[in-house]
């Protein structure tokens, strides 16, 4: 291959072709370039390497085709796109919104929802009773002896 004149960008319709946008400089060499270079697999024969190497050039050539229908249909695409108004903005907040939806409706959320919901119930049932627990206890600890006890010797250090 001619690596000089060779377009290596791997997005160029042109990758791999020489500078005349033709086929490579080994294809171009046909048995040719097979005999010259002498680098016959082991059991090809020249013919079948002559088939293979035209074979293959029709392949990069239907390749660089259809480089070239992808690109202009891409840019076909972009210009719909912008006449609609769909930025890349727009559609990934479409797609979020979609994804979105779709989570909200799968069976797993709507499951994962429900258990939260009763445990966030049985929390709060909890944390009322143990309120309502520490409340009556406080209470309790209020009206017994040693708590008053504790009660008049404080009020005594503020009066004295």
């Amino acid at each position: 291959m001619d690596p000089v004149g060779q377009d290596i960008n791997l997005n160029s319709p042109n990758k791999g072709l020489g500078p005349a946008g033709g086929v490579d400089s080994l294809t171009e060499g046909g048995a040719m370039g097979v005999a010259a270079a002498n680098t016959l697999p082991p059991g090809l024969t020249e013919e079948e390497a002559e088939e293979l190497y035209s074979d293959l050039a029709k392949v990069e050539e239907e390749i660089n085709t259809l480089r070239q229908v992808l690109l202009a249909k891409e840019k076909h695409s972009a210009e719909l796109k912008r006449k609609l108004g769909l930025s890349p903005l727009n559609e990934l907040k479409q797609n979020l919104t979609k994804g979105w939806q779709d989570v909200q409706t799968s069976n797993a959320y709507k499951k994962t929802s429900e258990t939260l919901s009763v445990a966030g119930q049985k929390t709060t049932a909890a944390f009322s009773t143990m309120g309502t627990v520490l409340s009556r206890k406080l209470g309790d600890m209020r009206n017994s002896p040693t708590f008053k006890s504790f009660e008049d010797k404080v009020g005594n250090i503020k009066l004295g």
